[in-house]
């Protein structure tokens, strides 16, 4: 195979890492970079390699033999496994240079730039190049650009055009990561996606560029995305966005989330969020979080689908299919003397969704209400709720105390939450049947 002197880090990504035996090592998933004084070529220090396991470690281009169009061959087996984390003066080419906004010098003649445009017009960097250098450093050497104008999704956009990195502007350190360098395109690339892979997109970003992307985001959005993060990184996200941003985004995830991350805090802190809830969001999570976090209790969401015997059917699947429920959550409908909010009144049984879509719409839902499934209690063992799903085969289950009133309801997916390792989210399920053949 061919050995090249330059490549494109977008082609790069997703290449296979060979060990000097053959072994397969990970793959890369970017490459990074150190800027240097004003219109020195940034340096490359080295490559961001995903092992089988899920766990980015950092390759220094010292160690990388070849360069080769599928894959890329170290010179040596030997390398650092710790997770990589990015340091001061380090930029990821993917994660941080590419999509930043950028000037090009105009240059007489020169293809797709003009001494017309360049003063005008706003450049997105498509991707980076990098070149191999007689002193076996690499640098970066061209920018792939495009002519980008207005804001949005549906801003027009030019031609690609290739400039040396001579050419470009406003390109330094302290401006990448920041709004204008690519927080906003991060936010149009992740529209589509759902929030646990954008989860898993942010958490493989610079911190600076990260937390600008949360700012970005609108509260909605940034609160599904949060409640598919890891505890900790929700803390870090949430304890420096501006106090009253951050209420706003509890207020926006599911009770039983912010209660989780709550409790992550000193009690003081979460207090003082707590404080600037409006009374309607914070309620729901105070009671949340006097149960311990390894009960139904604590598990539970005080908002499930709760309907007063006098609910038609029609109406009951009218809400079985609010599309801001889990599919857990929307398989059961559970039934409740006034009032129908937690904690509700007396609890009367729960209805399956199954055993509504066999009843005429005009029926009441107090007709074909299940008595006979037993409860669980808010003390409750992790063990306990696992049993109960899997003696009636559920995916969904009422907490309800010794007074008869409905608390709410755990949903499978927040009990595997606490059944899977603390690590879970950095595994991929395919990845390790990878490793385990």
């Amino acid at each position: 195979m061919a050995n090249l002197n330059k490549a494109f880090v977008a082609r790069l990504a997703g290449l296979p890492v060979i060990g000097p035996d053959g072994d397969d090592i990970g793959r890369i998933r970017d490459v990074v970079v150190t800027m240097r004084a004003r219109h020195k070529q940034p340096r490359v220090l080295g490559l961001v390699v995903e092992l089988p396991t899920r766990r980015r470690i950092f390759v220094p281009m010292l160690r990388v033999a070849s360069v080769e169009p599928r894959s890329v061959a170290l010179i040596s087996g030997t390398i650092n496994l710790h997770r990589f984390q990015s340091r001061p003066g380090e930029n990821l080419v993917l994660g941080a240079l590419v999509d930043s906004i950028v000037g090009v010098a105009p240059e007489r003649g020169a293809p797709g730039i003009t001494a017309g445009t360049a003063s005008t017009a706003r450049y997105q960097v498509v991707d980076v190049e990098i070149e191999r250098q007689r002193t076996r450093d690499w640098l970066v050497s061209r920018l792939a650009v495009r002519v980008r104008r207005g804001r949005g999704p549906l801003g027009r956009r030019g031609p690609v055009s290739i400039q040396s990195w001579s050419r470009i502007e406003g390109f330094d350190d302290d401006a990448i990561g920041t709004p204008e360098h690519g927080a906003e395109s991060l936010v149009e690339r992740y529209a589509d996606l759902r929030p646990a892979d954008v989860a898993h997109a942010l958490r493989e970003l610079p911190e600076v560029r990260r937390l600008e992307v949360a700012r970005t985001l609108d509260d909605e959005r940034l609160a599904d995305i949060l409640q598919e993060l890891p505890h900790d990184e929700q803390t870090e996200i949430v304890t420096r966005l501006e106090l009253e941003r951050a209420a706003d985004v509890l207020e926006a995830m599911d009770p039983d989330d912010a209660a989780d991350l709550l409790g992550e805090m000193p009690e003081k802190d979460a207090e003082s969020f707590l404080e600037l809830m409006h009374p309607e969001g914070s309620a729901p999570v105070r009671r949340l979080l006097t149960f311990d976090a390894d009960t139904a209790g604590g598990l539970m969401t005080p908002e499930p689908i709760i309907l007063s015997p006098q609910t038609t059917v029609a109406e009951a699947l009218a809400h079985c299919r609010n599309p801001d429920l889990s599919p857990a959550l929307a398989s059961l409908v559970f039934v409740v003397r006034p009032p129908t909010a937690t904690p509700t009144g007396k609890y009367l049984g729960c209805v399956h969704i199954q055993a509504l879509l066999r009843e005429l719409p005009s029926t009441m839902v107090a007709e074909t209400v299940d008595t006979s499934l037993s409860t669980l209690r808010p003390t409750d063992s992790v063990d306990s709720v696992t049993r109960f799903f899997a003696t009636y085969n559920l995916v969904c289950g009422p907490v309800v105390d010794d007074e008869g009133h409905l608390l709410g309801a755990v949903a499978v997916d927040d009990l595997l939450d606490h059944l899977l390792p603390e690590d879970w989210r950095d595994m991929d399920l395919h990845d390790h049947r990878e490793v385990r053949r």
